[in-house]
């Protein structure tokens, strides 16, 4: 069977949870719900050696965003400084300043915690936001690090694979990613809109015609 990604083999059922199935077979194909998923994935690895990280509310807002005081490119080391944030959120701990762009020594006391380390003296405006994983958080995190390497591999040659000749969408050609690939959603009087599934997902988006909710067809939603 054709695929646009890779096909991926996971435990979905780990040691410290013996009761749940065990072995999960999937496409990981290069759209962005899936990316997110697999994100997701990452950040729970991370809760493992974390418990108190809060979970992560949306892994498809990563996607597409770049930010010049945590990191511009996504990868591992990213979702692992956003990791950071989310324990000092949890903690009630105050790890950043001037509108979230310098990063404190509260910050830096979380991140080496995590495995993040930070060799160089403050930055002028974004503090000690500039941490890279230490030897023995890659050693604890490789196939973590490698399996997210594979799916943001694939969904940058997906991404980034435009010809001349293709046509971009309103979306791409204003530069607004929309947090994911849009598909058609209808109601039951026949009008439709056009959402991203994990958006749908979150709540029902309700017809202001027929007061239905509208919802994505079975096999949009499969080939998604």
């Amino acid at each position: 069977m054709a695929t646009d990604g890779y096909v991926q083999i996971i435990w979905d059922a780990p040691e410290w949870n013996p009761g749940g199935s065990r072995l999960v077979v999937h496409d990981v194909s290069t759209t962005p719900p899936v990316l997110a998923a697999e994100l997701a994935q990452a950040w729970a690895e991370i809760q493992r050696h974390h418990t108190e990280l809060p979970d992560l509310a949306a892994p498809e807002s990563l996607i597409g965003e770049s930010s010049s005081a945590c990191g511009a490119e996504l990868s591992f080391e990213r979702l692992l400084h956003e990791a950071v944030h989310g324990i000092a959120a949890a903690r009630g701990v105050r790890d950043t300043s001037r509108a979230g762009r310098y990063h404190n020594r509260r910050f830096l006391a979380i991140a080496e915690e995590l495995g993040l380390d930070h060799s160089d003296e403050p930055h002028p405006s974004s503090g000690f936001s500039l941490v890279s994983l230490n030897p023995e958080a890659r050693r604890r995190y490789r196939p973590t690090i490698e399996r997210l390497q594979r799916a943001l591999a694939a969904h940058t040659v997906a991404t980034t694979s435009d010809t001349e000749r293709s046509f971009r969408g309103p979306a791409a050609r204003h530069g607004s990613s929309g947090g994911g690939v849009r598909v058609k959603a209808v109601c039951d009087c026949g009008r439709n809109v056009r959402v991203v599934p994990s958006v749908l997902a979150q709540a029902p988006i309700v017809c202001g015609g027929c007061g239905k909710p509208f919802r994505i067809p079975e096999a949009v939603a499969a080939a998604s």
